[in-house]
Formats: structure tokens, sequence, C-alpha cells
């Protein structure tokens, strides 16, 4: 009897051992893929040319990529950074601005869907922390509130993907829906923004839904510079001239 006893207890601890390690299982967790980034660090003294002032001749650009990396798993450690971005489910686009030299400029940061390309997020912060945090508290709750929808249209796009080649077809130019648009600006690494919210630095080529949208093109020490345009399809070339403000 008092063997039975003691191989009760043993296969009681067995199960409930192996419920704990189904419970313990990890979850799916949000997989992020962060772009390349640059910090632009302004150095030399004051003064100098409108044109001059701000560091284009005193100041560079050097990869920040690691760095947010780092700083993504001290302050997202629910989320899990892979740098394949066709196996991930957010882009995160961040320009870290840095602040060392004799200015301190905004860090900008945009989240992305990867599947369907929607922001979720276009911010400025003060500080790389601030960026990532903000990257960080949108992914958690886009995830928490639509993971399942895009585990669906990951899976859809794999099956898409792994069908063969259909035939191609001719599609009217009236039905084509993004439009690319090319932009250029002097002095080069200005802000874009599409409709108010950021989405790079000159130079790049961005896409549009078709339909009318507002592109600004923004520098310190410069005017903005603003123009609606409506997007048909097909390519689009903006060659942007920034005027130095008036001092």
């Amino acid at each position: 009897m008092r063997w039975l006893c003691i191989a009760l207890v043993v296969l009681l601890s067995s199960v409930a051992f192996a419920q704990s390690e189904a419970a313990a299982t990890p979850t799916d967790h949000a997989r992020v893929f962060i772009t390349d980034s640059q910090s632009w660090e302004v150095g030399g003294g004051g003064g100098g040319s409108s044109a001059g002032f701000g560091g284009a001749s005193h100041g560079g650009a050097r990869p920040q990529t690691a760095e947010i990396l780092k700083t993504f798993g001290e302050r997202c450690p629910d989320v899990v950074t892979n740098n394949i971005q066709a196996k991930t489910d957010y882009v995160v686009v961040l320009d870290h601005e840095g602040g060392k030299g004799l200015l301190r400029h905004a860090n900008k940061v945009a989240v992305f869907t990867r599947v369907t390309g929607d922001s979720i997020v276009s911010k400025s912060t003060m500080s790389l922390g601030g960026s990532v945090q903000t990257a960080c508290e949108a992914i958690r709750a886009d995830w928490t509130k639509n993971s399942a929808t895009i585990r669906t249209a990951e899976a859809a796009e794999a099956a898409a993907m792994a069908k063969p080649a259909a035939a191609p077809q001719l599609v009217p130019a009236a039905q084509t829906s993004a439009t690319k648009i090319s932009v250029i600006s002097t002095p080069a690494g200005a802000d874009i923004e599409v409709d108010g919210g950021f989405v790079g630095n000159t130079p790049s080529v961005i896409e549009v839904a078709s339909g009318e949208h507002a592109i600004t093109v923004s520098k310190n020490g410069y005017k903005s510079w603003e123009r609606k345009l409506k997007a048909n399809g097909g390519n689009v070339n903006l060659n942007v001239e920034l005027e130095a403000e008036a001092k």
C-alpha cells in the first residue's frame, strides 16, 4: 500500500510538471526588422554661412543600427529583432540624430506593418531611448490587437509566393494603384513627410497610393518645402532646392 501511494504521488507530480511546461511555452512574439540608421554628429565652431552651419563640412554620418538593436533588446524584451525583412512583422525606420556637438536634434521614428506597409506610428523624440520606447509601445499595442490578422496575412502571402507564377496580364493605367516618388534635395539629408507622417530622408524613393498627397521636405536652418500632388501610378521625380532661413 505504501509503494502504491508513492507511485501515485510520483504520477501526479509528473502530470503537474508536464502541465507547467505546457503553460510555459513561449508565446508568439512580434518580429521586427530595423532599417540601417545614420547618426549625424555636429562639430566645429559656431557661425558661418546659413548653408554651412550645422555641420555640412564639420560633421558626418556613422552607422547606429547595432546601437539601436541593443537598445531594442533592453527596452523591448518581448519583441524579437530579425535581420531578414521578409520574415518579420514590422519594419522600423529610425534616424538617430545624436546630439553631440553644438546642436541637439530630434530623433525620428516610424513603424510600418511589413505585409500591408501601413504606418502605425510616426513621431519625433529627443533621445534614442525615447524613439525605441515609442516604437516598442506602438508595436505592443498593434500586436496585441492585430497579431492574428497579421499572421493570417503573412500565411496568405507565403501561399501566394509558393504558387506557380500566373501568366502576365495587362493592367489598364487607370487601375495602377502605387506611385513611386523620387525625392532629391539640395542640401541632402532633409526629412520627407507624406501627409504629415515621416517616411525617410533625401535622397529616397517612396511609394504612395493613388489619390492626392501632401509632400513636405524640411531641414534645420531651411524653409520647409511643400507640394500637393495627385498620384495616378507611374514615377514622379521631385528635385527640391531648399531656401536657407534668414538670420
